[in-house]
This record gives structure tokens, C-alpha cells and sequence, in this order.
């Protein structure tokens, strides 16, 4: 199991998180893993109408243990959600992870989402317990791999016309600064119904694709029309990760501003058959000093950085950026 697309790499530049990949040998799926040093305090905002997720159900804005380890993303629909046991079992073989209500033996609370990359045809399905595991073993924090990678590596885009006419997918990533306040990063991955647009210059990236290869662009009237022996079947998963400490209603914001985000690089998004969901996280690292001009500033400061973030990662996930 090895991480593919290595020639393109992208800076982790978050102090704290750590991010690793494994992917079968012929390409087909994998899995991606964000290790967290402290743990960070974690929300979730699902808006895809078929998302398939993992203990997403303790991150509520209320939630009294709603600090994460890690977060995965894996491709096999139901099956990845295996890789969780992966990446526990190598965290609890370092050490990690906390005694809860006094009792002797360490938990460590994970969380994550997968996509819909199954082949076509019937046959046996990647074991994703292993993969998890060589994901987290992986996992660094220097420089990580995009494109047709991890979670990325069997993933398709414009599925608005049926599965034969898409175009590969992938993760996607982006760093920034928010000035005088801390880093944050937006980490994608695209398996949408949808196309993928450049922002900036509203060129179609990525999409349905006619006989020459050129994108179809999804007609605003029609935009999911596959066969009738089909479903369009997708989903975009996004990670945001920041050191700026924020409550979880903060959180809370820059995981909505994160799905504006998608929504703009992706035509259409949140569909019934997508599963988009957006995780953000914050290891709390850097304090701002002072106090707010209002109520959620700095959050909306945070979040206005990650929505430019996450088209940028979308563009990078099928290979523009």
C-alpha cells in the first residue's frame, strides 16, 4: 500500500497536525488521515443528502467530548469506515489517547466520513482496517501528496451526465494565513455529482465530459441527468484545521463558510446523492490578543480565509492548482 501522486506535494503548515495516505497498488481507493498534537476541539456540518459518516453524532456545539485525535476520510462507502480501527490501533501502539471516567484503558475518539467509489462490478472490497493503519503510520508533517491520492485515488467528478462521461477526482490542499491572528488549511476531497469551476475565472476544471474530452457544463434546469440504469452517486469531504483558538460556535461558522466554499467550486453541490460533509477543527495553539469589535469576528475572519481556502483545495484535487 503506497500513497500515489507524489510529484505534487503541498505544504501541511499547520503546527500540530500531521496528515498521512494509503492507497491500494492499482490506484482504485484509499484512505487519509489528519493526526492531531494536542487533540482539537471538533465540529461537523453535513449537507450532503447521503452522507456516511463515523461518530460524527458527539460533535455537536454542545458535546462534552468533542475533541478529536484524528479524522479520516476513505473511499468504499460503508466498508471505509474499517479504517477508523486502523488508525485507533496504531495510535493506541504510540501511546495516545486518555483514561475516561477514571477507568484503566485508553480511548481515543475518531472521527470521519467516506466516499462512494465502488467498482462496477461485483467482487471482493479493500480491506480498509489496514489501510487506516498504514494512513496514520504515514502521517507526517512536513509535506503531503494531492491529487489522485488516499481517499482521492478512486474518485470521480461530473457524474451530472452518468459515471461513464466523469473525470478523475482527487485531494486537494491549501494553507494560509489569517493575519495577526494564526494559520488555517483546507483539505478536500472530490467525488462529486457536480463540476468543478475556477473561481476566479469561471473556467470548468473538471465535469462531464463530451467525446473531445472538453466539460459539459451542468445545465441549470437538469443538472443531475444519468441513465436510467444509473445513479449519480458522489460526495465532497473537506477538513478545515486551524491553531487559532475558537470555541465551537466559532467552529462552528468556519465549517458553514467552508461549505460556501464548496458551493462555489462546485456545480451544483449537496446534492440528494452527494455526501458532502465539512469537519473543522483548531488546535488552539495560537491566542489572539485583545478582545473582539464584536461578537464572532474572529471566527468570521477565520472562516472568510477558509472559504477562499476550500476553492483553492478544489482546484488542486483535480489537478488545476
Amino acid at each position: 500500500m503506497t500513497a500515489r501522486g507524489g510529484s505534487r506535494l503541498r505544504t501541511v503548515g499547520v503546527p500540530g497536525v500531521r496528515v498521512g495516505h494509503s492507497s491500494l497498488p492499482d490506484g482504485s481507493t484509499g484512505v487519509t488521515v489528519l493526526l492531531f498534537d494536542p487533540p482539537a476541539a471538533t465540529v461537523v456540518d453535513v449537507r450532503g443528502g447521503a452522507s456516511c459518516t463515523y461518530d460524527t453524532a458527539s460533535l455537536s456545539i454542545d458535546a462534552t467530548f468533542g475533541r478529536r485525535w484524528a479524522l479520516f476520510f476513505a473511499g468504499g462507502s460503508v466498508h471505509g469506515l474499517d479504517a477508523a480501527r486502523g488508525i485507533r490501533t496504531s495510535l493506541l501502539s504510540a501511546g495516545e489517547g486518555y483514561r475516561p471516567f477514571r477507568n484503566p484503558n485508553r480511548v481515543i475518539p475518531i472521527s470521519g466520513a467516506t466516499l462512494f467509489d465502488l467498482p462496477a462490478e461485483e467482487g471482493p472490497v479493500a480491506d480498509y482496517l489496514p489501510l487506516g493503519f498504514d494512513a496514520a503510520e504515514r502521517a507526517r508533517s512536513g509535506r503531503i501528496a494531492v491529487g489522485r491520492v488516499g481517499a482521492g485515488s478512486g474518485a470521480t467528478v461530473g457524474k451530472y451526465l452518468g459515471r461513464s462521461r466523469a473525470m478523475p477526482g482527487g485531494l486537494g490542499y491549501a494553507v494560509g494565513q489569517v493575519p495577526g491572528l494564526g494559520v488555517v488549511a483546507a483539505l478536500t476531497v472530490l467525488n462529486s455529482v457536480g463540476a468543478v469551476r475556477d473561481t476566479a475565472t469561471g473556467r470548468w476544471l473538471a465535469g462531464a465530459r463530451d467525446s473531445r474530452g472538453r466539460v459539459i457544463p451542468p445545465s441549470g434546469g437538469a443538472p443531475v441527468r444519468p441513465g436510467r440504469s444509473e445513479i449519480a452517486r458522489g460526495t465532497n469531504l473537506v477538513a478545515v484545521v486551524t491553531d487559532v483558538d475558537l470555541d465551537r460556535r466559532g467552529l462552528q461558522r468556519i465549517a458553514q463558510q467552508a461549505h460556501d466554499g464548496l458551493a462555489r467550486a462546485v456545480i451544483p453541490a449537496h446534492t440528494a446523492t452527494d455526501g458532502d460533509v465539512v469537519f473543522a477543527a483548531t488546535t488552539g495553539r495560537s491566542r489572539p490578543r485583545g478582545t473582539e469589535p464584536y461578537p464572532g469576528a474572529i471566527a468570521d475572519r477565520v472562516g472568510s480565509r477558509t472559504g477562499e481556502l476550500v476553492t483553492r483545495a478544489a482546484s488542486t484535487a483535480v489537478g488545476a492548482g
